[in-house]
């Protein structure tokens, strides 16, 4: 059995971006976005996304469409979804994700938003295959 006190471990996690758990079907990352900072333009083509936030205020913005998020905000973000996640406070913006099936490798720990692109550009953060 896996357990977390989530809101606990994201925000001590002072990573970009932790994988926690990985399964055959699902993934649980916490991730940690500083002032100014953002996730970054994505689409996955067969992923579902659902993003919960632990602390900061930021903007999500979903196929165009813009809205605030803060703590206790949970945000879906259906697969083929064109996403941004935005940190538009003075403090870092935290959060836990689940993806599914998994988007990351297993175990996967970026400490900076340029060292998560760089690892995906190489091809080193591949999900497991099933």
């Amino acid at each position: 059995m896996e357990h977390y006190t989530i809101a606990t471990v994201a925000e001590e996690s002072p990573d970009f971006r932790r994988v926690l758990w990985t399964g055959e079907h699902t993934q649980l990352v916490v991730m940690t976005i500083p002032p100014g900072g953002e996730i970054g333009e994505e689409v996955h083509e067969d992923i579902d996304q659902i993003l919960t936030f632990v602390s900061g205020i930021g903007e999500a913005i979903i196929s165009g469409q813009k809205k605030k998020v803060a703590q206790g905000d949970l945000v879906v973000v259906p697969a083929g979804k064109k996403h941004n996640f935005v940190n538009t406070g003075e403090n870092p913006l935290i959060l836990y994700t689940v993806y599914g099936p998994p988007e990351h490798a297993d175990g996967a720990v970026h400490k900076t938003k340029e060292e998560a692109d760089a690892a995906e550009e190489a091809g080193k953060d591949e999900p497991p295959i099933s």
